[in-house]
């Protein structure tokens, strides 16, 4: 035999589990300590998914138990729907199987790979096997299973099967749900406690799922409680459930294309690109193909190399609508300060949620919140908190897209130190980032760290210049608002002291100072503040203008409200006018020198701490000092975006009923056309019809 038939005999084709074994570092089980937090994640990834299909508020424990030696029992359990009996071996013992592999929506885990990589870790390890303990609603009983994994056949080892009474099923999850599942396992891993650790990773989950109450217990090996946490929900809200979509012709590679062409069910090219793809009418269908110079009634898989070529061509030259937005679910700005509160004590918050857009034809979302002062350290870098599509961001912080964009920011003028405007920046902050998308490219398996692109890039920069411009105000706003308390309480304290004692020794009464501490403060400013009021439930917010000056004053004080669905405003002291969505303004006629105007609103809708301040915004001549003069730009721009938004909700409603005059179409395409050559961004739209 010679050489060549040698080398060739020698080739043998391995499974993918064993590909996992021989790798088990590109799953994220490359050290003891990596090991249990990740083992922790692809279950409790699993059990928010499952539980927010099945729409249950999530009730999630991991206990995790010291062993002899480097080893750790890990014990998690939901409240989930749980997983039918004949499902069990195939969701726990199979690579590469999974619902949501193919799905074009935002979800956590995609790869088919998490949870199966627990059992596989395990039995590397420590040679045990993995316990699952599933109920579910419809049956009586549950089942408990152990598991082992069959590296060579990618398939599960069942064992010691059989059906357990409710009673058992109670005692053994110690939960009063009648679904669930609880999964343990015993694996080489070691438990330590900071920033990276199993205690921070649900910290982190918490905070982009206030939706649910997770729990964590840690057991030394004398029994002892060595760590534990608790983050109890915040809201009742559950994610908005998302919509699977069609793959969208922008971004589409050779090879895919290749591959649908081949397994269509359509008999013709235009019907192909109508029924499988999204925002493909008919019409559009029609201008792509004479673009490609294709027959619109060729079959599919009839079509050359050539012709594959030509058809991605056109994709890219016509016009072809967003896809849509309904399979994202953003956090929302108010959750994400709802969770952030709920584990970060601080001063100030701030969150921005950018409006959804493309990338290659993948729709995503960007989020940004920050906090500042409270108990945060002022000596050292701000917290980062990376997440991507609500699963925390542990590792690789240096190689992430999303601690890049923070990096190229220039925090010094909004508070923050940084050095030479480059880099994390430091002080009393954190600074949190998410990413929600139907295809999250991350560097690696492991998922630990974003992938470079440019228009995500863009939208964060965008969002954390949003968020760094308001605790520039907020800032500027407390600043200004201590500065002239201080004087004025100062110039309160003297005067009054200097006219009782000249007017005692002159034996005259005691002068009105108001004129005086007029003329001296020579200023107008505003206090902000918002209280909950827990008897009525409603957050009262109470704006005080303060005139110091030698002449009456008069303004219009606009306050921004977390104005939205089922959150209204319950009573005014005076008649507000809404300006746009958020935005409430008042007249305030005359002011009076040495004179005093109170602006009083409450809000109902809200949870204790949802909102904790109003920014308050002018319109008039000169300057109040404590809240800022009114950007009617930008103003003019949410106004737009408004409007905009209102006329497609009122021509989807109308296409639905089927009362849709002619001129209402073409109108909307219009529109539609002119934001689309904006990649969906309706701000960029808004601006250019501005200029």
């Amino acid at each position: 035999m010679d050489k060549a038939k040698r080398i060739a005999n020698k080739q043998k084709q391995i499974s993918i589990s064993e590909f996992f074994e021989k790798n088990k570092h590109f799953l994220g089980f490359d050290t003891h300590q990596r090991a249990v937090i990740t083992a922790v994640k692809e279950a409790v990834d699993n059990s928010l998914d499952a539980c927010e299909e099945g729409r249950i508020l999530p009730e999630i424990q991991v206990e995790i138990k010291r062993l002899e030696g480097d080893r750790l029992e890990l014990v998690t359990q939901d409240n989930g729907p749980g997983i039918p009996r004949d499902s069990i071996a195939n969701v726990f013992g199979k690579f590469l199987l999974g619902s949501r592999f193919h799905a074009i929506r935002q979800t956590r885990g995609q790869q088919g790979i998490g949870i199966t990589g627990v059992v596989m870790y395990a039995q590397l390890t420590t040679g045990s096997t993995t316990t699952v303990l599933s109920k579910i609603e419809t049956e009586s009983t549950a089942v408990r299973v152990d598991l082992a994994l069959d590296t060579k056949n990618n398939r599960a080892l069942k064992s010691n099967e059989e059906r357990i009474p409710l009673e058992e099923w109670f005692e053994e999850s110690g939960m009063e749900s009648h679904h669930g599942l609880r999964i343990r396992t015993v694996m080489a891993a070691k438990y330590q406690r900071g920033r990276q650790s199993v205690h921070q990773y649900l910290r982190m989950t918490s905070i982009v799922n206030p939706h649910a109450t997770i729990r964590l217990k840690v057991i030394g090996k004398n029994g002892e409680i060595i760590d534990e946490g608790e983050w109890i929900r915040t809201t009742n809200k559950l994610p908005r459930p998302v919509v699977e979509i069609r793959p969208h012709p922008h971004g589409m590679q050779f090879g895919t294309l290749q591959r649908m062409l081949k397994n269509t069910k359509e008999r013709n090219v235009k019907s192909f690109l109508t029924k499988e793809f999204e925002k493909v009418s008919p019409l559009v269908s029609k201008k792509i193909l004479e673009h490609a110079e294709i027959d619109e009634k060729r079959r599919p898989s009839g079509l050359s190399v050539e012709g594959i070529q030509h058809l991605l061509s056109a994709f890219m030259a016509v016009k072809i609508q967003a896809p849509p937005t309904d399979c994202l679910s953003p956090i929302e700005e108010l959750l994400i300060k709802k969770g952030l509160e709920k584990a970060i004590d601080s001063r100030y918050a701030a969150t921005v949620t950018r409006a959804p857009t493309v990338s290659q034809g993948n729709p995503f979302q960007v989020e940004v919140g920050l906090v500042f002062g409270g108990d945060l350290p002022s000596d050292g870098s701000v917290e980062v908190l990376r997440f991507a599509n609500r699963v925390p961001l542990m590792y690789q912080q240096g190689g992430c897209l999303l601690t890049k964009a923070i990096e190229s920011i220039n925090w010094r003028p909004y508070g923050l130190e940084q050095t030479g405007g480059k880099g994390v920046p430091k002080g009393p902050a954190a600074i949190l980032v998410h990413l929600a998308s139907t295809n999250v490219q991350f560097t690696s398996e492991a998922k630990e760290a974003v992938a470079d692109n440019e228009e995500v890039h863009a939208e964060l920069r965008r969002a954390l210049f949003a968020v760094g411009r308001g605790l520039q105000s907020h800032r500027k706003r407390v600043g200004q608002r201590q500065k002239s308390r201080d004087k004025f309480d100062l110039i309160n304290k003297i005067l009054p002291e200097i006219a009782s004692k000249s007017s005692s020794m002159l034996g005259r009464p005691k002068p009105d100072l108001s004129p005086i501490i007029t003329k001296i403060m020579n200023a107008v400013f505003c206090e902000e503040e918002t209280i909950w009021d827990a008897k009525q439930k409603l957050a009262i917010c109470s704006i005080k203008i303060y005139n110091y000056t030698a002449r009456a004053r008069a303004y219009t004080i606009i306050a921004k409200w977390p104005e939205g669905e089922k959150i209204s405003l319950v009573h005014e002291s005076m008649k507000g006018q809404r300006e746009t969505i958020g935005l409430r303004k008042w007249r305030l006629d005359a002011i009076n020198p040495g004179k005093m105007a109170e602006i009083t609103f409450s809000v109902g809708g809200l949870g204790q701490g949802d909102w904790k301040e109003a920014e308050v915004f002018f319109r008039g001549s000169g300057e109040i000092i404590g809240c800022e003069k009114l950007d009617e730009v930008l103003v003019k721009d949410m106004k737009r975006q408004e409007s905009l938004k209102e006329m497609v909700e009122d021509f989807e409603e109308e296409l639905e009923n089927h009362h849709i005059p002619n001129e209402n179409v073409d109108h909307v395409n219009q529109i539609s056309d002119q934001v689309e050559d904006f990649g969906g961004d309706f701000s960029k739209w808004v601006r250019q019809g501005d200029e």
